[in-house]
Formats: structure tokens, sequence, C-alpha cells
């Protein structure tokens, strides 16, 4: 037997409602933000400890932290350009890119800048930031800021 999941999208004050052969599971909005907060935060966890295996002084961690909001200087142009460089820099497949070149190819500059990427992307979801549209700043694919 197929089982199909179809997600229907839910605004903030409606729960998400998952539908399946057997039927409906409706999960609070607050459920699941909790939950995705609790996988962000393991996510910014497991980066500081991996920074901690690299070869730089603890204090290199928070001073970089949030370099990768630089990306977000694409909104002095427009919204549209902002949302591309914000969401460039923000994206965990392009730290997970850049940090696996590093320990590949043993390069300690692109795996700090991974490991900073992957950190600062994971605690920028974990305070409601998510991924950019292009219509405006606060439009997030986690909703609305």
């Amino acid at each position: 037997m197929n089982s199909q999941l179809l997600i229907s999208p839910s605004s903030d004050a409606q729960p998400s409602r998952f539908t399946h052969e057997g039927g409906d599971l409706t999960v609070p909005d607050s459920t699941m933000k909790n939950l995705l907060k609790s996988e962000e935060l393991l996510q910014f966890v497991a980066a500081i400890g991996l920074f901690g295996t690299l070869d730089y002084a603890w204090w290199v961690f928070p001073a970089l932290l949030f370099l990768p909001d630089v990306s977000m200087l694409g909104y002095v142009v427009s919204p549209r350009l902002g949302a591309i460089t914000y969401n460039v820099g923000h994206h965990k497949g392009l730290a997970v890119s850049v940090a696996m070149a590093g320990f590949l190819l043993n390069i300690p500059g692109l795996e700090l800048a991974g490991v900073i990427l992957f950190a600062h992307s994971a605690f920028d979801r974990l305070m409601g930031y998510g991924l950019k549209y292009a219509d405006d700043f606060k439009h997030t694919h986690l909703g609305r800021l």
C-alpha cells in the first residue's frame, strides 16, 4: 500500500494538518515551532563542539558568529537582491560544503568558515530568522517576523 503524505499550508493562527490515507494528524503550530527550535539548538551546540576540535582560541567563535550577517547588505539595493544574498549566506548546504572542503583539503580557514556559517544559520533559525522571500525581509520560511 502506497501511503502519500500531503501537507496543507497553514497560517500562524492555524495548526498544521498532515493528511495520509489513514486519516488526519493535526499538530499545533507551537509544538511544531518548538520541535524546529530544538533541532536548531542541537545543530548550534554541535557546531560549537565541532569548533572545539579546530585549532583556534575560544574567543574566535563569538567574534565571528555574526559575520555572515554581512550578507544582508544586498537589502541596501533591493529586497530581491537582499533575499538572494541573505539566503546564500545562510544556506546550511553551503556551510556544510565549505566545512567539508576544508576538512577534506586540510584547509583550516575553510573549516572555520563552514563551521561559523553553519553555527550562525542554526542560531538565526533558533531565534526565528528564516530564509527570506523576495518581497520583504520580515517574510521568512518560518513565518513573519
